[in-house]
């Protein structure tokens, strides 16, 4: 199959893209992402209709957020969209008269990062995504594992403190409560609330309170050698590494690769989870370690991996 179309469902706007067999985008076309569920799916086919103009474009992948089902067709439940068994596949095929398969965005991200990005070269790979939240992806043997009901990897809810913080999903203790960027706001905020002589550079970006501080402040104190900033994502990678020790007993991939927002930061961030990875991986000084890589594509991999897994059928 030559060219297909990725789709990645935003909260904000709806990205398509026009993506060849090397993974390279040819053209893209955005949309606001409408206030209803109905709406998103007109909204989709629209952009879709769009970008292959001009194109002999076969198939169209949609990265949506939420639990997809086994057969890449129904989102089951998407709590942004407000999306309960939606049959995306069938509405948007209908639409676009293209076939269609609808993933998990995140493991459309993990895939782009397999197939383009940081993880050429191996086959056995989880990905996490340190975004608001933390989501993730699994690779195993070449092929993206989704578990028997569609919904695996769902990283950002496994419990790591009993009884710990409340987590949008319901629970409480969720590791993406400690390891994602809204966690990395509330350090920041109560390190700066407690030391606020060790948060100078940090809370002069803001409005010089502790609730003022915003993830974009953080990383800017961070580089000006802000102590409350820089202890504040070496607390983040703390739980970000311990977790990925964790995933490691249960898949022993050869690569880590992580993405999303927080990320970006690179070796301010990296570093430190990769201290904490062999710090808590059981066996460590006996075993070989998996890498713990940054994500390449940046906001394009789950375009980019919704297109390609459009390909592979």
């Amino acid at each position: 199959m030559g060219l297909t179309i990725g789709v990645d469902i935003g909260g904000t706007k709806i990205a398509a893209g026009v993506v060849d067999e090397e993974g390279t985008i040819l053209d893209t076309s955005r949309v606001p992402t409408p206030p209803t569920p109905e709406g998103v799916v007109d909204a989709i086919a629209d952009a879709v209709r769009t970008v292959s103009a001009g194109y002999d474009v076969e198939a169209v992948g949609i990265g949506a957020a939420g639990y997809v089902d086994d057969k890449r067709a129904t989102v089951l439940f998407a709590p942004n969209i407000r999306w309960r068994h939606e049959a995306l596949k069938d509405k948007v095929e209908k639409r676009v008269e293209m076939p269609v398969v609808v993933e998990n965005d995140a493991n459309a991200a993990a895939w782009g990062e397999y197939r383009f990005g940081a993880g050429q070269g191996h086959d056995d790979v989880v990905c996490i995504t340190l975004g608001t939240g933390l989501g993730g992806g699994i690779i195993i043997g070449g092929k993206l594992h989704r578990g028997r009901f569609g919904v695996a990897a769902e990283f950002g809810h496994i419990r790591v403190v009993p009884d710990g913080l409340l987590c949008g999903c319901g629970s409480q203790g969720c590791w993406e409560q400690y390891a994602s960027g809204r966690a990395l706001v509330r350090y920041a905020r109560q390190r700066a609330s407690a030391t606020p002589e060790n948060a100078t550079a940090l809370l002069a970006l803001g409005d010089g309170t502790p609730e003022g501080i915003e993830g974009k402040h953080i990383s800017d104190a961070a580089r000006q050698g802000d102590k409350v900033a820089i202890d504040s994502f070496r607390e983040l990678a703390r739980w970000a590494g311990a977790g990925l020790a964790d995933l490691a007993s249960l898949f022993d991939p050869s690569a880590f690769i992580v993405g999303g927002g927080v990320s970006d930061e690179g070796d301010l961030v990296l570093d430190p989870i990769r201290t904490s990875f062999r710090r808590w991986l059981v066996g460590a000084q006996w075993r070989p370690h998996a890498q713990v890589l940054a994500a390449q594509l940046g906001g394009k991999a789950g375009l980019v991996g919704a297109a390609d897994l459009a390909r592979q059928g």
